[in-house]
């Protein structure tokens, strides 16, 4: 399997509002942007977009090193998935989990793949962070 290092950032003009989200796909030394938007949306959903749109980018099971500022998408992957599912997608004060629609497709996109999760503090100079924070904030203002 290829390895894939993917960094990943959403963004969002007022919350709700405009946003947009960014993502550098990196292997070896080939390298891949892609960013999109939303005219109306959310900055949780903007930066589960931007991994669910990296992982559908890539071409077979990968090892993937998925670098995020987002604890929201890595605690709800990692952490709070199992429970919502076991609940029938309700969290633990038994309200609907916000996203599912998002969540549902994250599994279903991260199943072929074996993935790292990284996080990485934003807005603090990481390079690839700030390059990604940079595409999401333009594909917002775009938007």
């Amino acid at each position: 399997m290829k390895t894939v290092d993917i960094f990943t950032d959403g963004a969002c003009k007022g919350n709700p509002g405009k946003g947009g989200w960014g993502v550098l796909l990196r292997h070896g030394e080939h390298e891949k942007e892609l960013s999109g938007s939303d005219p109306q949306t959310t900055n949780n959903r903007m930066e589960m977009t931007a991994v669910l749109r990296a992982l559908e980018a890539l071409r077979g099971p990968s090892v993937v090193r998925l670098h995020t500022d987002s604890r929201y998408v890595i605690d709800g992957l990692t952490k709070w998935l199992p429970g919502w599912v076991r609940k029938g997608w309700k969290t633990a004060s038994n309200a609907p989990v916000k996203n599912e629609d998002l969540w549902r497709a994250l599994i279903a996109a991260a199943h072929p793949h074996t993935i790292t999760w990284i996080w990485v503090k934003g807005h603090d100079g990481h390079a690839e962070n700030e390059r990604v924070d940079r595409l999401a904030s333009d594909a917002a203002r775009a938007a």
